[in-house]
């Protein structure tokens, strides 16, 4: 199982939720030198660092462990949806206008 893509996941929500990684460690009680460890995919975090960092951060493990799960495509997909049910209905027109290229394009 590859695990690498989970330090990413953190330094990106971490920087969305306009964090340090000083103030991200010192929400859920590691150092700073730690969370930099996680970040560069050093080393994977445990279940309970996991756990505590996606609370400090507002967001479900799902997203943090989205690349590593089997069911990614599930994951990205509701995601998709929800940000797709977000807009109005001419935008919506305008994203499954450019998905119908993009299909077309892939299947040629």
């Amino acid at each position: 199982m590859d695990l690498s893509s989970i330090g990413g996941k953190i330094k990106q929500y971490r920087k969305a939720a306009k964090l340090s990684q000083s103030q991200l460690a010192e929400m859920i009680g590691i150092s700073t030198k730690y969370v930099s460890v996680l970040e560069r995919s050093a080393k994977p975090p445990s279940l309970e660092t996991l756990i505590n960092i996606a609370n400090a951060l507002n967001i479900s493990t799902d997203l943090l462990l989205c690349d590593t799960l089997n069911v990614q495509f599930d994951i990205k997909q509701t995601l998709l949806g929800e940000r797709f049910n977000g807009l109005t209905k001419k935008e919506q027109a305008k994203v499954l206008a450019v998905v119908d290229v993009l299909i077309d394009q892939i299947k040629e």
